[in-house]
């Protein structure tokens, strides 16, 4: 196994990513500059402000986001390190 990606890391990713309203989000992000406000994403989606939220914590907590206060704000971004180490392993199932 990928040594950055642990067994307990990988399984939480994995959970993260199995709500397809948080794929959606990160989506979003990617698709939007660098940093991407929470009421942005929350306008883009018909869901309340604490579901987004809620959303969004799972994604950071397991690092595929990545966050930043700015003011009574928060903006997110994609973790572009965690995403390589997740795909890293996925490449291990790939036939040569």
């Amino acid at each position: 196994m990928n040594s950055k990606l642990d067994t307990k890391r990988l399984e939480r990713m994995c959970k993260a990513l199995g709500d397809p309203y948080r794929i959606k989000m990160l989506e979003y992000i990617r698709q939007n500059a660098d940093w991407t406000q929470c009421t942005a994403i929350t306008e883009s989606f018909n869901l309340a402000q604490s579901t987004v939220s809620h959303h969004l914590k799972q994604l950071v907590d397991v690092d595929l986001l990545q966050s930043e206060k700015e003011g009574r704000c928060t903006k997110y971004r994609i973790n572009d390190e965690a995403f390589a180490d997740y795909v890293e392993y996925l490449k291990c199932f790939q036939k040569a």
